[in-house]
């Protein structure tokens, strides 16, 4: 098992890349080194008031500048101090949490829905393999779409039609009749379990993070349980706590 560190970064740069969605680049010595794709921090914040941290998943890794990127969206007091932050001040995080995608050789779908793309693009840059990005978006705001494409084709659906394929991320695979090995996905509950049940009838693997049902990140709060086909080997229950067992299964391995 991975070793998690508790450190002092200091931000980079950070740049707000589409309304609400910010990116930022931070130096994080012993994270960036031990990092992987699919795995995420836990950021504390100033205000003493929050405790714990805020779970963030991992878009970049630059092992030579020891430095990790992550692309968030403000969505609470947590994720809004972050967003005020700027170049050369500290942020007390710890990681790397989670276990991470296994990197396979097959032709692969990596699928990101939203606030869930981020995570896949280390895993794009990682992939050995013939690879299609599939990303949906609400709207014309495509975040990071265009960094996708320097590794393998791009395929985009918005809800409202106004990039690419109008609908969802199965409706760009029906309509340009696409075909994959592997699954691995990131994205909001609905999504996953429609993946689900595309990956199971159409006999495909299939991975997915789900990272959107975390709360503190650590295990500590309990709030992130999912029910699984296997009992935990230490409650004997059929429960995993996403952020530590996860926050990447097997499809086949959680009920969503």
């Amino acid at each position: 098992m991975a070793h998690k560190y508790k450190e002092e970064a200091v931000i980079i740069h950070q740049e707000e890349i589409c309304p609400g969605v910010y990116s930022m680049w931070m130096h994080a010595d012993k994270i960036a080194l031990e990092a992987k794709a699919g795995q995420f921090i836990g950021i504390y914040c100033q205000d003493g008031s929050r405790l714990l941290p805020r779970p963030v998943s991992i878009c970049e890794i630059d092992k030579d500048d020891l430095a990790v990127r992550i692309v968030y969206r403000v969505a609470g007091k947590g994720t809004d101090e972050f967003s005020h932050m700027r170049t050369g001040m500290p942020l007390n995080i710890i990681g790397p949490l989670g276990n991470g995608y296994p990197q396979k050789s097959k032709k692969a779908f990596l699928i990101g829905g939203g606030i869930g793309i981020p995570p896949l693009l280390q895993l794009a840059k990682d992939l050995d393999c013939d690879k299609q990005m599939i990303l949906g978006y609400q709207n014309s705001d495509t975040f990071l779409s265009s960094e996708f494409s320097e590794y393998g084709s791009v395929f985009v659906a918005t809800e409202d039609g106004s990039v690419g394929t109008k609908g969802n991320v199965l409706d760009v695979i029906k309509k340009q009749e696409l075909t994959a090995d592997i699954i691995y996905a990131c994205g909001p509950l609905p999504m996953l379990k429609a993946l689900k049940t595309y990956a199971l009838e159409q006999g495909i693997e299939c991975w997915i993070s789900l990272e959107e049902r975390m709360a503190c990140g650590v295990g500590a709060c309990l709030g992130c349980v999912c029910r699984s086909v296997h009992k935990d080997e230490h409650t004997h229950v059929n429960n995993k706590r996403i952020c530590t067992e996860g926050p990447v299964f097997v499809a086949e391995e959680v009920d969503i």
